[in-house]
């Protein structure tokens, strides 16, 4: 069954929400914390080993009440069984969005079309094991009798983006396997992965749904040539690998049947790490961890499911969002890790957020009157100090951050680490806080600068009452890192569930590729 049709703004919950926003809107942050010494408390919890401080944003209680008002209203409870259940509920494909089947640890059957895809499932991980190990070990070996040093993926989008971020995270659990990405058509970038490599001893995966994806394409025919450089037709059933649904196509590249890898129409490209389109993963950090990392998805899964609305962490942290989008007008959110491992988050999430809710249209195919979407950015910190943070501080626009803080470096590296997680904790402390103007007044005084408060005091002033979410984790492990990309997809969901749009077709990526497409014709 299809997800229901309900327009956000003709709830009951949404004029409230509007009512009470135009009471809270001009209340300060720090007039909350004064009133409710609590509060802290009271807009934190626990999930594992992560905790979600959501103290600092400008609600209130009743905020929260409305907003899960809002969240009934929309029949989110109906929305998440009919998510994890096998309906179709991506209605413009006619198809299922069962993502979270491929990290399903749990003995239920996932019904699609009447049959259990569990089997399948499982299946393909099993391959994926064995296959993994054998690369690893070295009993794999390329078309002249040498082990595999070197892994290229191949693919474009959710085929590329989601295992780079994955692998890059987790670089502290790889093992000895050299991992490469191409994804833009474009020939430069090709040539500077292929010239430091070996054709004896690199596997190419090439991942694409249908084997058709032009870049994809592209850049798998011009890997191709470089290698037959070297070796010939039938050596290629030895170096190259892939994951795809179109098995004549793969076949008739020449590589073999045993060494192509299914994948599903019920899963869209931005959520399929989970699956064999994960295969670099499986190859980089070895398949035990990648398979601590679908736990860790399933973890969130079993919270998200689960968990009562107003303790749950991705229908909390899409509920802030949406309070920010359509009530105060945020057209943006940042996310601040603060680990140089997830330099690739924040484009991750751009691809899963924009591409899944950058609609204009809703469930009817009526134009919205609301805004949807977020416009997604970031980076790490502490590098982000030294950048953007400036406009997000002292910038006209109210831009919420979430920060992502770990407890445990991973070398142990204790002082450092020290070091970044006081910037983690400031960092939000400043936007909450702010500097008024009788403490920048101060500060210069006691620092002897009398002759240049008046002309610098204007620009040392910080309003403060800026938001943020603190989400503080044990430690960066796979298992770790798949509950945070799983809690990420379930916001994203549940902000589509409440918008009533469709998050899972993407029809605006067709476009531009159509148009290039005549372009090179001419």
């Amino acid at each position: 069954m299809a997800l229901q049709n309900i327009n956000p703004t003709k709830t009951k919950a949404w004029k409230k929400l509007e009512n009470h926003f135009t009471e809270i809107k001009p209340v300060e942050m720090k007039t909350l914390f004064q009133k409710n010494k609590n509060r802290k408390e009271e807009f934190s919890f626990q999930f594992e080993d992560f905790n979600l401080d959501y103290s600092k944003n400008r609600i209130d209680q009743k905020t929260m009440d409305l907003l899960l008002e809002l969240a009934n209203e929309c029949q989110l409870t109906d929305a998440i069984e009919k998510y994890f259940s096998g309906d179709k509920i991506n209605t413009t494909e006619n198809r299922a969005v069962l993502h979270t089947a491929l990290r399903n640890k749990g003995n239920n059957a996932v019904q699609v079309d009447g049959t259990d895809i569990m089997p399948e499932v499982r299946e393909t991980l099993a391959k994926m094991e064995q296959f993994s190990n054998k690369v690893i070990s070295g009993e794999f070996k390329g078309y002249t009798g040498k082990a595999i040093t070197d892994v290229v993926n191949i693919g474009i989008g959710g085929s590329d983006l989601g295992p780079r971020m994955v692998v890059e995270s987790l670089q502290f659990y790889k093992n000895h396997l050299n991992t490469h990405f191409i994804s833009n058509v474009d020939g430069d970038h090709v040539v500077e992965v292929l010239k430091n490599l070996n054709p004896e001893t690199t596997l190419f995966i090439i991942v694409s749904k249908t084997f058709t994806t032009q870049e994809t394409l592209t850049n798998a025919l011009t890997v191709k040539k470089w290698f037959l450089q070297n070796a010939k037709e039938s050596d290629i059933q030895h170096n190259f690998v892939a994951v795809s649904t179109n098995v004549e196509k793969v076949l008739d590249f020449g590589i073999d049947a045993n060494n192509v890898f299914t994948m599903w129409n019920w899963v869209g490209g931005r959520y399929s790490l989970w699956s064999a389109v994960g295969l670099s993963i499986s190859l980089a950090i070895g398949f035990k961890n990648f398979d601590n990392f679908l736990k860790g998805g399933y973890a969130m899964d079993q919270h998200f499911k689960n968990a009562d609305f107003e303790k749950n962490i991705p229908v909390t942290l899409a509920l802030i969002s949406i309070w920010y989008n359509n009530f105060f007008g945020s057209e943006s959110e940042v996310v601040i890790p603060y680990t140089q491992y997830l330099e690739k988050l924040a484009p991750f999430l751009q691809q899963l957020s924009m591409e899944s809710n950058g609609k204009s249209v809703d469930r009817n195919g009526k134009p919205v009157n609301y805004q949807t979407g977020n416009i997604i950015w970031g980076n790490t910190g502490t590098n982000v100090q030294h950048a953007f943070m400036q406009l997000v501080h002292q910038g006209t626009k109210i831009i919420p951050v979430d920060f992502i803080g770990f407890k445990e470096s991973l070398y142990g590296n204790k002082e450092p680490h020290n070091k970044l997680m006081a910037n983690f904790y400031a960092q939000a402390e400043a936007l909450y806080a702010g500097k008024t103007a009788e403490e920048v007044h101060l500060d210069m005084k006691f620092h002897g600068d009398l002759k240049k408060i008046n002309a610098l005091l204007p620009f040392k002033v910080f309003e403060g009452n800026k938001p943020s979410n603190a989400i503080l984790i044990e430690k960066l492990t796979p298992k770790s890192l798949g509950s945070l990309i799983a809690m990420y997809e379930h916001k994203t969901f549940v902000q589509g569930v409440i918008w009533n749009i469709f998050s899972f077709d993407q029809f605006g990526v067709e476009l531009g590729k159509e148009l290039a497409h005549k372009f090179l014709v001419k």
